[in-house]
């Protein structure tokens, strides 16, 4: 069992379980009933997204000093007491159970999914 980081909106794989979508906002111009349906989410989890205001500056980081400080400014949302919870949940479940963790980004190293996929493998996650 394992989690496998994805980006939303692609095909899933086979076997991938159910697909946790961790974005402030849902697709744009896509019915609530149609997120499952066009392989964006199952479960929509904004808790692991980050601020409006760090989104914006995650989207407008340029160069790699803009990316860190990013990186450390989401961690900190990520320590707090409800996102950190979450996180451990997940890392739990994976050992039993297949999901997906996704955002919309095309390049995952500049999204905040990997550095969940850090957060997860720190707190011992299993990865497909």
């Amino acid at each position: 069992m394992a989690i496998r980081i994805v980006r939303l909106g692609s095909p899933r794989a086979t076997g991938e379980g159910l697909r946790i979508g961790t974005v402030r906002r849902p697709p744009r111009g896509v019915p609530k009933s149609d997120w499952a349906k066009r392989d964006f989410y199952d479960v929509w989890l904004p808790n692991l997204a980050p601020s409006e205001a760090l989104l914006e500056s995650g989207q407008l980081a340029m160069d790699v000093r803009a990316w860190k400080s990013f990186v450390r400014r989401f961690r900190g949302e990520m320590a707090r007491p409800e996102a950190s919870r979450v996180l451990d949940l997940l890392a739990a479940l994976s050992r039993d159970a297949n999901f997906a963790v996704g955002c919309y980004c095309a390049d995952e190293p500049r999204c905040h999914r990997s550095v969940l996929k850090d957060l997860l493998a720190a707190r011992g996650a299993l990865f497909a």
